[in-house]
């Protein structure tokens, strides 16, 4: 019987979340399963992965085959790298503490980086976040100064059609007093005139 580690599809639509699965090669992909060894959710950034290490090399060194996306998963856990210490342990290279101890410091590396990727994540996020708000600012200080530049030309323009009313005023009030002051010139010299020819 040929057996794969692969992965069980789970999840909504659009939402998927995988169970890693070992299973017999002519099962369909969602059916019947040997064993479940972890789960797997892209969705999150990075994935959470959960995979029981120790049933994973076991499976692999009975000749399981892992499928291309679990073979990536089995390194990114080191199932493959203790897969490879054990056969050194085997071959007599090193002995089994040595082999721990290897892959320990690897996962103690392995998790630095996870977490460097976790905080590269949050900065850019926070980055993001804060250069959307300086562009939102920017954005309200040009609404608030368009506002202003549009409230100081109202009030130029008002100003100027009150001088514009007010030089109308004074020239109206201008050309009303002239032609007084033109009669008042003209009745003294009627008056004038009539004791003239009164006197003749």
């Amino acid at each position: 019987m040929s057996v794969k580690i692969r992965l069980q599809r789970h999840g909504k639509k659009g939402k998927p979340f995988f169970h890693i699965v070992v299973a017999d090669a002519r099962a369909r992909r969602d059916g019947k399963f040997i064993e479940k060894i972890g789960t797997y959710n892209p969705i999150t950034n990075p994935a959470i992965i959960e995979l029981n290490v120790d049933s994973a090399v076991k499976w692999l060194n009975n000749g399981a085959q892992p499928t291309d996306t679990a073979r990536a998963i089995l390194s990114y856990k080191g199932a493959l790298y203790k897969k490879h210490l054990l056969g050194g342990v085997a071959k007599g290279a090193f002995d089994e503490a040595e082999a721990e101890k290897r892959f320990n410091s690897w996962l103690e590396e392995k998790e630095k980086q996870v977490l460097g990727k976790k905080d590269g994540l949050s900065k850019a996020k926070e980055d993001a976040k804060k250069a959307a708000l300086e562009a939102e600012a920017k954005v309200n200080q040009a609404r608030l100064d368009a506002a202003a530049k549009l409230e100081a030309d109202a009030k130029a323009e008002a100003e100027a059609k009150l001088a514009e009313e007010k030089a109308a005023e004074e020239a109206a009030e201008e050309g009303a007093n002239a032609p007084v002051a033109e009669e008042t010139a003209e009745e003294p010299a009627a008056e004038a005139e009539g004791t003239e020819e009164a006197q003749a």
